[in-house]
Order: structure tokens, then sequence, then C-alpha cells
């Protein structure tokens, strides 16, 4: 029987981390859920902007709808063939259909939208009803309303 020794290869990781992130790069690869790249910022306690790099792409080529919890954004670019007498010599920028899928909270809201330089710019607000915000509550405050309501 042959054994195989991985330590060379896992000299700095503790667990199993790695191999989570390794497979879940070849899932995601996969998948192709590498096009197009994004950030997901937050601006405020309860305000989120999510950017796609979206070059070549123009508005009316991009599609965002929120249906219950799921944000899609989609893409399909029409082709860009080029003019007689002229011919591409290198396509480097890519200009094939995506869609890119982002699962929402109950309470995130999409407030709108802007392309900018390239960028979709998805602006997202979290708007927590006031019955579910946190509050604090006063030691001792119970027995003296249980006093009053009885």
């Amino acid at each position: 029987m042959r054994t195989f020794d991985l330590s060379p290869l896992l000299r700095n990781t503790v667990g199993f981390d790695r191999f989570d992130r390794l497979f879940d790069t070849a899932y995601n690869a996969a998948d192709s859920q590498s096009f197009p790249a994004y950030d997901i910022v937050r601006h405020a306690e309860d305000k989120y902007r999510i950017s796609l790099a979206v070059a070549g792409y123009g508005e009316n080529e991009l599609e965002i709808n929120q249906e219950g919890r799921s944000l899609t954004i989609s893409g399909k670019a029409e082709e860009v063939t080029a003019d007689e007498g002229t011919a591409f010599l290198h396509r480097g920028i890519a200009r094939r259909a995506f869609t890119r899928r982002f699962h929402l909270a109950d309470t995130v809201k999409v407030v709108g939208a802007d392309l900018v330089n390239g960028l979709l710019n998805i602006e997202l607000v979290n708007e927590i009803p006031e019955a579910e915000k946190p509050r604090e509550i006063t030691i001792g405050s119970g027995q003296k309303q249980l006093s009053q309501a009885a």
C-alpha cells in the first residue's frame, strides 16, 4: 500500500479551511459565477451598495429584477461587429451574457440603480420595522406595570 504525504502542500493551514476554499473556488468556477466582478459596500447602518463591473454594457443591455428575497442582475450584450474595412486584432473586453443572483434579507429593499463609468451601482436600504428593532428594557419596570394592571 502506498501513502501520500500532503504536508508540503499544506504548510500554512490549520484544519481544513484551505480545502474548503479550494472546493468553493472550483465550484464557483464551474458555475461561472466569477463574471462580472462585484463589490458590496455598507455606507451607513442601513444603507448598502452593490457595484458590478459591467464595462461595455449599455443601460438597454442590463436588467435588474427583485422577486421576493432574490435580486437578479442579467446582461445580454448586443454583438459588436467591425465596420467594413476594419477587423478586431484582439477582443479582450468580455461581452458575454451573464446572470448574477444575490439573496437579500426580508427587510432589504432596492431603492435605485445607476450605470456610471462602467459600474452598475445598485442602492439598497435595510428597513427594519419598528417592532423588530432592538430596544432597551429597564430593570424593574415589569413589577410596576403588573401592580398597575391589577
